[in-house]
């Protein structure tokens, strides 16, 4: 198994924990820290530890660490997630089968969420495509601010900045107040909300390849209640949590080092889905996720740029040459710039190359990954939680 950890934090030390009870090795990939400090960690829980003196990103971390790895099975951990103790055992039973080139377990968000339902119909602003509801100023749990973590179908993003910031829901759907205690009070605008069961919230159940290109993952900000309990085959799985075949990873390629961070688990899967081998959601175990705990959230500069343009590289090298060709000349065009454009512009001949590299591996075009995939599981239920 092999664990890349950059800015290690309280969360390493079990992450590691719970990878060397069920691993034969565990390889923590010291990604630059400060002081070597995940080294120190990995040594201190008796697990194998390789440092690189620069931060490699995620992508490549896990190419070093894999070079080191042995055994049929080779496994990708995020340092912020802990796995349930039989990940490695049901991987291992299910990658077995010879046409699977990847399995990931069910990963939900670490913590309590308490959800809340508002009666507002929804409507829509002029000029806005979005369903609007109500416009929420303050959120607190305990009296903590937690405005910014609210999650779920039934709110948007943060908009405005300082005291002015606000959020819109988007109706009557629900949404989702991270909690230190599940009996923290709840507080919207100064009033007490709505009384609204406590929950654990989905991370990914896979991830989907919507009909423009771009990706995302299953499930993400939904109760953990049993409807996503039902093994399937998916386009892809998160790299936070994913075990792979040793022989295929070898045959595919490693990570794309260049992608540094973001997209490089899809472009993976995408490459296993041209070589005609499938990728498998197994909803039988679980990972704890902090989610972003290192990178700091999605709503970094850093983070959109690296996002925003990896979306378009993966496509550029896995996708049906007329679509990644409109999106280039959206990209061009329209599309955000703020470093995207220019970190695209730098990247693409690279793309190119190995795009036509990738091509003796293919079993399947690109158009026919694109016909079995595009758009399937890009949406799913969004209601409130229920009684399991």
């Amino acid at each position: 198994m092999v664990i890349v950890s950059y800015q290690p934090g309280d969360w390493l030390r079990p992450c590691l924990e719970s990878a060397a009870a069920q691993s034969d090795q565990v390889i923590v990939v010291d990604n630059g820290s400060p002081g070597s400090s995940a080294t120190a960690i990995a040594r201190s829980v008796g697990v194998t530890a390789v440092r690189s003196e620069r931060n490699l990103g995620f992508s490549g971390g896990v190419n070093l660490g894999a070079r080191s790895a042995r055994g049929r099975v080779l496994a990708l951990l995020n340092d912020d997630a802990v796995a349930g103790s039989e990940w490695m055992p049901a991987a291992v039973e299910a990658l077995q089968d010879a046409s699977l080139a990847a399995v990931g377990p069910k990963v939900v968000l670490t913590g309590w969420y308490r959800e809340v339902v508002l009666p507002d119909p929804a409507w829509h602003a002029p000029g806005d495509t979005r369903p609007l509801g109500r416009q929420l100023h303050s959120v607190t749990a305990a009296g903590r601010d937690v405005l910014p973590g609210l999650t779920g179908s039934g709110i948007h993003r943060l908009e405005g900045a300082g005291p002015d910031r606000w959020r819109w829901t988007t109706g009557p759907e629900p949404f989702y107040v991270p909690l230190s205690d599940p009996a923290d009070p709840v507080l919207i605008d100064g009033s007490a909300a709505p009384e609204g069961p406590v929950c654990r919230l989905v991370n990914t159940v896979g991830t989907y390849l919507r009909p423009d290109g771009y990706t995302g993952d299953i499930g993400i900000g939904s109760p953990d209640d049993g409807r996503f309990d039902r093994a399937e085959d998916r386009f892809g799985v998160s790299g936070a949590a994913l075990a792979v075949r040793r022989d295929t990873w070898d045959r595919l390629g490693p990570l794309a080092g260049p992608f540094f961070a973001y997209y490089e688990d899809v472009d993976w899967c995408w490459r296993a889905q041209l070589a005609g081998l499938r990728v498998r959601y197994d909803p039988s175990v679980t990972v704890h996720h902090h989610r972003s705990a290192t990178a700091g959230g999605s709503d970094t500069p850093r983070v959109r740029v690296l996002a925003e343009s990896n979306r378009t590289l993966a496509l550029v090298r896995n996708g049906p040459s007329p679509r990644a060709l409109r999106h280039l000349r959206y990209r061009w065009g329209d599309g955000p710039a703020g470093g995207v454009r220019s970190r695209v512009a730098r990247l693409l001949p690279w793309a190119v190359a190995t795009r036509a590299a990738n091509r003796r591996k293919w079993a399947l075009s690109p158009q026919q990954v694109w016909d079995r995939w595009a758009g399937v599981s890009c949406e799913w239920d969004c209601s409130p939680a229920r009684g399991r």
